[in-house]
């Protein structure tokens, strides 16, 4: 999966996100609606202001609508006095986030470096990040949890028992056959930086819930592929690599644990509430998709 969307000349993100929306292969919140925007730029100018800090961080921010929205939708006063930083990775994608904003925003390839150049104090969002980093799939069996792979002629196999990384999903008592993700990258990458911020405050949007309601009625558990707004399940999310989007819903169970020692986590919330809270909007069919994505609030224990 890392290889499939993250390699630099072959990889999904290199070279296939050239447009999203109707002519991609997703949609993202910002392209069907401005209300994420406005309910965003209202926490960042209250987190702005009881954390007392001036830099704003965005990772992985796409094509960087989100963030144009985000940034018309701040107060003057706030807009005047706080710095943007956006944090992406793909190439391609970096490259048109440059030709778009200029210098009116610091790019940066790593959080590491947008951190430092802010002295570790900055509040941070991101969406439909996490869903991004590779997940590990497991399997309950006879014998124990047991990791999917793919042999040379990518057909699913699974490998001996052995050490399982650490997971709320794992104490969940389920039946065997069930399918099951874990973000492991994501939960490296957190323990990479997060000694590195100081302040501040850091919102979380993804598409997934806590453990106990995640795999409801999924026993395939939720890894699939999207081609030109198709959704593809089985063996058809591994077939074309490079070719299409691959993901998996995530657990903010594991989002919040993770994060500890490290940060405190506020408790996990409806995106559509969040939306409802901070930005009051009239679209019943956008907040009726908003239900599907989750949100956390986080900030540093120090």
């Amino acid at each position: 999966m890392a290889r499939a969307l993250h390699d630099p000349v072959r990889g999904y993100y290199a070279r296939r996100i050239r447009s999203i929306g109707a002519r991609g292969d997703f949609t993202t919140a910002p392209h069907l609606s401005e209300a994420p925007a406005k309910a965003i730029a209202a926490w960042i100018s209250r987190a702005l202001r009881e954390t007392k800090t001036r830099h704003v961080i965005e990772i992985g921010p796409g094509l960087g609508k989100l963030t144009a929205q985000v940034i018309r939708y701040l107060p003057f006063s706030t807009r005047r006095r706080c710095c943007f930083h956006l944090v992406e990775s793909a190439p391609t994608l970096a490259e048109q986030q440059k030709a778009f904003f200029g210098d009116r925003v610091s790019h940066h390839i790593s959080i590491i470096d947008a951190l430092e150049s802010c002295s570790g104090e900055a509040v941070i969002f991101s969406n439909e990040l996490v869903d991004a980093f590779p997940a590990r799939v497991f399997r309950k069996t006879s014998l124990a949890w047991q990791e999917v792979a793919l042999d040379g002629s990518m057909k699913e196999v699974l490998l001996p028992p052995a050490e399982l990384p650490p997971s709320s999903v794992f104490a969940i008592d389920f039946k065997q056959g069930q399918s099951v993700e874990v973000h492991d990258a994501y939960r490296l990458w957190l323990k990479l930086w997060l000694p590195n911020w100081k302040r501040g405050e850091m919102l979380t949007i993804d598409y997934g819930d806590d453990v106990r309601h995640l795999y409801q009625r999924r026993s395939r558990g939720t890894l699939r592929a999207y081609l030109l707004h198709q959704t593809l399940h089985g063996s058809a999310v591994f077939e074309n690599p490079g070719l299409q989007d691959i993901t998996a819903d995530v657990n903010f169970t594991d989002l919040a644990t993770w994060a500890y020692p490290w940060l405190t986590s506020s408790p996990i919330s409806s995106f559509a509430e969040f939306i409802r809270s901070f930005a009051n909007p009239s679209e019943a069919q956008f907040l009726e998709a908003a239900e599907h994505f989750r949100l956390l609030i986080q900030k540093p224990l120090r």
